[in-house]
């Protein structure tokens, strides 16, 4: 999934590969998807997106956004995973996009369990999520004060998952980068943040920006991979591919529960629930 950290790296990635290329042809829906999400008719993506040379990129929060010429953006969320393939390179089976790029090379994307697909001309997108991507501060910026969490109204009553990962509270922050952000500062997700004491609720203002920005620095997480099909250069901490490692901090078993919709991982010594 593309959470803050890997749309960060990819806007960077993308500027680099991408920018001052020209789509020579593009095809949205190729293989229908029921969860992939569209701006507009996706069958008029082909005449929206062909012949735009691509200006540059940036990340919005959780969204990818490549700017093209006369306006036109595309942007790309959650389980939209972008592939610039080389010149000659046999495309998958099934995708969901597919830009043809003047060098030869075609950027392919490929929806998994669900995504966002939005191209359209500046303006005309009203999403709001998409908007509130653009609007909200970023962890990734100087001055991103996440103690403003803690002091908003309904927050005490929240589990320290519901607060960041839930709502768009923190846009970009997912359930994915909340695991390392929960760990470093050694707070249990089902725990209520009514119950963190001044240490805790210090050590999680301080862990969100902190572990976003290094998650970035890395090129996103190492369960995630970059436009080239490399893993992010940032290790997790918790995650699916530490599941069966013992804790970095105190050599613990790592445990994986079900909590609010998805998978949480954490250890039970560095993060008590009590």
């Amino acid at each position: 999934m593309i959470e803050l950290p890997e749309a960060a790296a990819l806007a960077a990635q993308a500027g680099t590969l991408l920018a001052g290329r020209t789509v020579v042809a593009a095809e949205a829906q190729h293989t229908p998807h029921t969860f992939t999400w569209y701006f507009g008719d996706p069958a008029a993506y082909g005449a929206l997106l062909g012949g735009r040379t691509v200006q540059g990129a940036r990340a919005w929060a959780g969204h990818l956004e490549l700017v093209l010429d006369d306006d036109v953006l595309l942007v790309l969320s959650e389980g939209a995973a972008p592939r610039l393939l080389p010149a000659g390179a046999r495309l998958p089976d099934r995708h969901q996009l597919r830009l043809d790029i003047d060098d030869g090379s075609t950027l392919v994307v490929t929806v998994a369990m669900y995504g966002g697909i939005q191209a359209f001309h500046d303006g005309e997108n009203d999403n709001r999520y998409y908007l509130l991507a653009r609007e909200a501060p970023s962890p990734l910026a100087e001055g991103f004060d996440a103690g403003a969490l803690l002091a908003a109204e309904g927050a005490e009553r929240l589990s320290a998952k519901a607060l960041l990962a839930t709502e768009q509270r923190v846009p970009g922050l997912g359930n994915g980068v909340l695991q390392d952000v929960l760990w470093t500062a050694g707070v249990h997700p089902r725990r209520k943040v009514a119950d963190l004491d001044d240490d805790a609720r210090r050590a999680l203002v301080a862990a969100v920006p902190a572990v976003l920005r290094a998650m970035a620095a890395g090129g996103g997480r190492d369960t995630e991979r970059d436009l080239l099909g490399r893993p992010g250069g940032y290790a997790t901490v918790l995650s699916r591919k530490t599941l069966e490692l013992p804790c970095r901090r105190c050599g613990g078993p790592v445990v994986k529960e079900q909590y609010l919709g998805g998978a949480v991982y954490l250890c039970p010594a560095c993060q008590p629930l009590g």
